[in-house]
């Protein structure tokens, strides 16, 4: 398989898979945002949202890996999936570390680590 280059995709179908629009209103999708599909295609649907759904069906993808699969550049991605967020066909998640945020140094720890590097 042969992956075409992005400057060679057909800019008419871009324009026709997003419906003409050119940018995703909504910055709450990153690259490592999670799609999660809530209920299978319906009949009618389009072909790319089809897909999505089938990838996103059995466990979460990364956008930048829907956007690998579907042969689509990330931002055309991101449109399609707010349409089918704002359809209720997908849910979004974001990647967090809890453990990042419930096991902070306490100070004085912290100061013994200092005082160490300082006699190095």
């Amino acid at each position: 398989m042969n992956p075409r280059p992005l400057d060679l995709d057909d800019p008419d179908r871009l324009y026709t898979v997003t419906g003409g629009r050119s940018r995703a209103a909504d910055a709450d999708l990153d690259l490592v945002t999670l799609i999660v599909a809530e209920n299978d295609p319906a009949p009618g649907m389009q072909s790319e949202h089809v897909a999505i759904l089938r990838l996103c069906r059995n466990e979460p993808v990364a956008v930048v890996e829907l956007s690998s699969h579907l042969r689509l550049p990330v931002s055309v991605v991101k449109i399609l999936l707010l349409d089918l967020r704002d359809t209720g066909h997908i849910t979004v998640r974001h990647p967090t570390s809890a453990s990042a945020t419930t096991h902070l140094a306490d100070l004085d720890t912290l100061k013994e680590v200092l005082v160490g590097l300082k006699a190095l």
